[in-house]
């Protein structure tokens, strides 16, 4: 089985689930820090369609929110099989991981899994706290209605201030973010980079919750770990 994988989080599922089948992944693709023979084949939204095509995978592993579907096209137009998955909540993850690592490529269920889903059924809220989350800034970008990240947080107790609103991840003036009466605002470190002197200082007088992206917008292994990374950062 040759599989190339659009998406960062489900690379590192397959790497830590069936070494040595991955045989090509984009640049974004961080975890675990060695994949071994797989070939880079560029960003999740702009890959190498050629490239790709050149490896003659047996599957190609993507999402419809990270990757973009005129790239998706092409490789079915090549002949290639997409596999194209959707996660906008946890129970979603959870089934989409099994489907990808069991139903299309044969694995046993890994491990893995089983301790990430009995990490979340036993996750404890940190409180009762309202939040926004900024992606993005210049322009400012927050979660907004059915994103997996802001059904993680509200697994945690954190409810996200812009979960109603129409658009998934809108544009928010920062005076109106600063004045929506939250009781902090919680900054990832990915896909912006937020740190304790970039983000916190637009915000003054509201606490500031830096959290792992990683551990917040990944489905994969670090979802057994997720629930005590993310209530550590969380916690006041």
């Amino acid at each position: 089985m040759r599989v190339v994988s659009l998406v960062p989080s489900l690379t590192e599922a397959v790497a830590v689930s069936a070494p040595g089948v991955l045989a090509g992944a984009t640049d974004w693709c961080t975890h675990p820090a060695d994949l071994g023979d797989a070939v880079r084949i560029g960003g999740t939204k702009n890959p190498d369609v050629r490239a790709v095509v050149e490896l003659r995978p047996d599957l190609v592993i993507a999402n419809e929110e990270e990757n973009r579907a005129p790239d998706l096209e092409a490789l079915r137009a090549a002949g290639v099989e997409v596999l194209v998955t959707e996660i906008r909540d946890l129970p979603q993850a959870f089934a989409e991981l099994d489907r990808v690592l069991v139903g299309a490529l044969g694995l046993e269920r890994p491990e893995w899994l089983d301790r990430a889903e009995e990490a979340w059924a036993a996750v404890e809220p940190v409180g009762e706290l309202t939040a926004f989350v900024p992606v993005w800034r210049r322009p400012w970008m927050v979660l907004g209605r059915d994103t997996f990240a802001g059904d993680l947080l509200a697994r945690l107790g954190v409810r996200n201030a812009y979960a109603g609103h129409p658009e998934r991840y809108p544009r928010v003036p920062v005076e109106e973010l600063a004045g929506s009466g939250c009781d902090l605002v919680v900054l990832p470190d990915e896909p912006y980079a937020f740190t304790a002197d970039d983000g916190p200082e637009a915000f003054p007088g509201l606490r500031a919750a830096l959290v792992s992206g990683r551990h917040l917008t990944w489905y994969g292994p670090s979802l057994a770990e997720a629930p005590q990374v993310l209530a550590a950062a969380l916690r006041p």
